[in-house]
């Protein structure tokens, strides 16, 4: 597989490992591709499994609607239903980072017969993550999505050449995979329309129909958050045990920046490794 459609939407896919292999579904997150998780790709492939990776909407040059509320949280978990669909699997492991984790989230939330087992990488549930915003320090550490409302703001500034590198840079992300990461979007049909795409993500959560999403979930679960992350505080994390009712697992990496399945593949894949083969 190497696409899917939802209506008139064409998503690109990144397939690894066997056609018959257990499907695990890998969700990116800003400003990245399916690109980012190619070692832990190869890993879970090289077990057997069925690996499959979305460029998700606004990162898609076939899934690139125009407005905000295309881009609200429904619209993104039911592209990845559509995802399922396209590959015969009524269930899927599902793995996800930075907003990729929110999708993550929010589908086994809304569509818990879907997903065997979530792995969240880096961001917690998104009502655990709500409830930091006023009560720790994580409103200060979002200080860019309330920049990101502004319109064609991020587009100006990220846009320019070397931009988004730079920016992805001070978070703790080398200067290779920044780099990476920017060529990956401008090969998407240009920087600033992929750029609109993936902050449309931000701008569309005042259209969210659930707020918050207040669903607690009862998928197993692995939380996987790292002690140098720039966006995502301790506390957010340790609110997820109220939103989870099923099995619950919190892995901390020391001294690992935001960028997880970048700085530490490895043991990355062990940990959804060893949950996925319980379940």
């Amino acid at each position: 597989m190497d696409s899917f459609t939802r209506g008139a939407l064409r998503f690109d896919v990144t397939e690894h490992g066997p056609a018959d292999g257990v499907p695990v579904l890998l969700l990116h997150g800003f400003p990245q591709t399916a690109a980012s998780w190619e070692p832990v790709a190869r890993r879970l492939a090289d077990a057997g499994y069925r690996v499959l990776a979305p460029d998700q909407r606004g990162y898609s040059p076939g899934a690139r609607p125009a407005g905000r509320r295309a881009y609200r949280v429904e619209e993104l978990v039911d592209d990845v239903v559509a995802l399922a669909d396209a590959a015969g699997a009524d269930a899927v492991h599902v793995v996800g980072h930075d907003w990729g984790a929110i999708v993550a989230w929010a589908l086994a939330a809304l569509h818990p017969e879907r997903v065997r087992t979530l792995t969240a990488v880096s961001v917690p549930h998104p009502a655990a993550f709500m409830a930091a915003m006023v009560s720790s320090r994580q409103l200060a550490l979002s200080w860019y999505v309330y920049l990101f409302q502004v319109p064609a703001l991020a587009e100006r500034f990220l846009g320019r050449p070397g931009g988004l590198a730079a920016a992805v840079r001070r978070t703790g992300q080398t200067a290779e995979r920044a780099r990476r990461d920017e060529a990956a979007l401008t090969a998407k049909g240009g920087l600033r329309p992929a750029l609109t795409g993936a902050v449309n993500w931000y701008r569309a959560t005042p259209f969210w129909e659930h707020r918050g999403l207040r669903v607690t979930v009862a998928t197993p679960t692995l939380m996987v958050w790292s002690d140098g992350d720039s966006a995502v505080s301790r506390a957010s994390v340790e609110r997820n045990p109220r939103w989870v009712t099923g099995p619950y697992r919190l892995e901390v990496f020391a001294g690992v920046s935001h960028w997880i399945p970048d700085e530490a593949p490895d043991r990355l894949a062990d940990l959804v490794l060893e949950h996925v083969a319980e379940r």
